[in-house]
């Protein structure tokens, strides 16, 4: 794989290879960042549009640095090189009763194992404690997933953020078998936010509850955007992809398909188009061009389902309603008939006035000029405004009408 540059470090025991339960004849090898380039100036090279990965015209080269330069800096020695067949044992060999989900990467597997401090001889009694981790197993099928899986270990090496998954390690073994690629996330208990809002398997997220995974989730959009030295444009943002811990706190999750931003004096970057169909901007969509206003447009998708528990697409809708955004463009924030959209579950206990300035943000996000949608940091701020407004009326008397008022938390400065 010419986007990797790997060394062979040790091969494993000759017990372990002759065991009826590992892979036979293996060799693990890991990652070594030298020679590793980018995977945001490479991996749609080759995409299904034919369009080369290119930065738009602009000025000489900046001084900018790159995501791989980062990790060699920051995030290599930051992250656990697992063994393969500690892997294996903790998720019971991979089995079905441990299994989370299954995405475009693979199959990811809840499992347990040692705190990377465990066994080491300092007397601390943790040696035999074990913490939750979601494995991600990478499907073998195809190059674009070993991509996406470099994209993952690269960024996710340097990125750091309270609304961000935090990835643990990795591990990487080459064998007769062939290549096992796998990554290793905190444990996130509460699932997605997709599974909240639109699976009847839970309880239905609150208005309080609703607000504070979307503040949380547009705080990790905009320091990726705006809170490094790069700017990192998510490119995949949606539902499934906000993870959410014990507390119901926003993670961002899967960057496979993070791409870093334009370099200083260029506008965007050109690429082959990738994401979810109903949540990639149409602007993006149509030119290739990639900027981190693509990423708000997906944000304003998923303000929506937040306020309608609707599906972004769902083909099992009446034909008028299959689209969200064509179907709520009925009813605009300021109309007498915007309740109509909100989600029943709510039972009517949401702040009508904060529903619609929400609808409001919502619709900035989602203009046809890419110039137009403000930035996330902007989005933060108007979401902040609207929990802070609660909070501020959270004592006055219940509003008239189908939107009851409800006490909001308040929201957490980061």
């Amino acid at each position: 794989m010419s986007c990797l540059g790997w060394i062979k470090r040790r091969r494993c025991k000759s017990g372990r290879q002759g065991s009826a339960s590992g892979p036979a004849a293996t060799t693990t090898t890991t990652m070594t960042t030298a020679s590793a380039v980018s995977t945001s100036r490479s991996d749609d090279s080759s995409g299904p549009a034919g369009r080369p990965a290119s930065k738009s015209t602009g000025s000489a080269a900046s001084s900018q640095p790159s995501i791989s330069s980062l990790y060699e800096e920051r995030g290599h020695g930051q992250l656990r090189a697992f063994d393969y067949e500690e892997l294996r044992g903790a998720t019971n060999d991979f089995g079905r009763a441990q299994k989370l989900g299954e995405g475009g990467f693979g199959g990811v597997y809840k499992g347990f194992v040692r705190p990377h401090d465990a066994g080491n001889g300092n007397g601390n009694g943790k040696g035999d404690s074990r913490i939750a981790v979601a494995v991600k197993r990478l499907n073998q099928r195809g190059l674009q997933g070993h991509k996406q899986w470099l994209a993952e270990v690269q960024f996710l090496g340097v990125l750091e953020h309270p609304n961000l998954v935090k990835l643990l390690g990795y591990c990487a073994v080459d064998g007769e078998r062939g290549a096992q690629r796998l990554l290793v996330y905190e444990y996130m208990p509460n699932k997605s936010l997709e599974d909240h809002l639109f699976s009847r398997i839970y309880t239905p997220l609150s208005w309080n509850r609703r607000l504070q995974i979307i503040l949380g989730a547009a705080e990790g959009l905009a320091y990726l955007h705006e809170g490094l030295e790069l700017q990192v444009i998510y490119r995949d943002f949606k539902a499934s992809n906000i993870l959410l811990d014990k507390d119901f706190q926003a993670k961002l999750s899967d960057f496979g398909l993070a791409r870093e931003g334009p370099t200083e004096g260029n506008t965007h970057v050109s690429t082959a188009v990738v994401g979810t169909h109903g949540y990639a901007a149409p602007d993006y969509i149509e030119t290739g061009h990639l900027t981190s206003k693509s990423d708000v447009w997906s944000f304003g998708v998923v303000l929506y389902e937040i306020l309608t528990g609707r599906r972004s697409l769902d083909r099992n809708r009446p034909q008028g309603e299959q689209k969200l955004l064509e179907w709520v463009g009925q009813f605009p924030p300021d109309s007498r008939n915007f309740r109509m959209i909100m989600d029943p579950k709510l039972r009517g206990e949401y702040s009508s006035k904060a529903a619609r300035e929400i609808a409001k943000l919502a619709q900035s996000c989602l203009l046809k000029n890419s110039k137009e949608r403000p930035a996330m940091s902007e989005v933060v701020e108007v979401l902040r405004r609207a929990v802070q407004a609660e909070l501020a009326s959270a004592d006055k008397a219940p509003s008239t009408g189908k939107g009851k008022r409800v006490d909001v938390a308040p929201p957490s400065r980061r």
